[in-house]
């Protein structure tokens, strides 16, 4: 009975919590499993194809409101009756409200994006006043200089990284004690702002999370078999995507660092650092609504 009771905890485990929508895609893509198991090369390519999946879900929220930026960054008609940026407003709150009325989103992954906005929305004040980057074109739905859409660029962060825990169900391993990071997450939104007047910590910080993260591993599920990878790695290869990501938005023209007024050039690989450790303090946010849970260590003899 001991036998039987451990094997469905292992099976709870491994079966992420799925919205009825994502239940309905994994029995659709059952056919296609069973064939693929017929062979060692095909059951391989079959978990990449379900890792791509999993990873396009998660990103759904940030893709859209991407799709939107590059859309209206190529065709917005010249006198429309709508500024741009008001409509990308808009249509991140259209994007959300279907989300979560055909049950694509969770209401605890609309809360993470809410906190994400906020959060966002502040820096980005802060930010603007300063000169780290512009929005060239007017709008009605603003705070100062910022459009309110701009607050959906870190809420899609949240996003993604709400519905990727939920999705790949990641659990970890030597995940720091969470007053830790709670510190080093607050050190870091505060650098953010303090840098500009007082020396650039950024290196401590990047010491203080290597430190805290460098010997913890997370664990996923792409498709029936757990996979591990270490945080740091994890972390960096998130970073990167939002830097592509961020490099397509300018190119769209939706904001404009120094020097891209004139023109656009690629963002700088240095903002890859700052985009590193804004994912911490994403991680942190996110682990308020899901709590960091161990993986389990395997039996003996399995």
């Amino acid at each position: 009975m001991r036998s039987v009771a451990v094997a469905a905890k292992v099976t709870a485990m491994t079966e992420p919590r799925r919205l009825p929508l994502e239940t309905w895609g994994r029995h659709w893509l059952g056919r296609l499993q069973v064939w693929s198991d017929r062979r060692g090369w095909s059951r391989y390519a079959f978990e990449f194809l379900m890792f791509g999946i999993k990873q396009g879900w998660a990103c759904l929220f940030g893709g859209a409101m991407l799709a939107l930026l590059l859309a209206t960054g190529l065709w917005w008609p010249e006198g429309a009756p709508v500024a741009r940026y008001d409509f990308l407003v808009l249509g991140a709150l259209t994007i959300q409200a279907a989300m979560l009325a055909l049950k694509l989103e969770s209401w605890e992954e609309a809360r993470v994006i809410l906190v994400f906005h906020v959060v966002g929305t502040i820096m980005e004040l802060f930010k603007t006043a300063h000169g780290s980057w512009i929005y060239p074109e007017d709008s009605v739905l603003r705070i100062g200089m910022v459009p309110l859409f701009s607050g959906f660029m870190y809420a899609a962060v949240g996003s993604y990284i709400a519905r990727v825990w939920r999705i790949f169900d990641i659990r970890f391993r030597h995940y720091p004690p969470l007053w830790t990071t709670w510190v080093l997450a607050a050190a870091i939104y505060v650098n953010f702002f303090a840098h500009h007047w007082l020396p650039d910590v950024r290196l401590g910080l990047f010491a203080a999370t290597a430190l805290l993260f460098g010997r913890g591993w997370f664990y996923f599920t792409p498709d029936r078999r757990r996979r591990s990878m270490p945080f740091l790695l994890g972390f960096l290869l998130v970073a990167l995507f939002i830097w592509f990501a961020e490099n397509l938005g300018t190119w769209a023209q939706a904001w404009a660092y120094p020097g891209q007024e004139d023109g656009w050039e690629p963002v700088s690989l240095a903002k890859l650092g700052s985009w590193f450790l804004l994912m911490m303090i994403s991680v942190v946010l996110v682990s308020l609504v899901h709590r960091p849970e161990a993986e389990p260590s395997p039996s003996p003899g399995a």
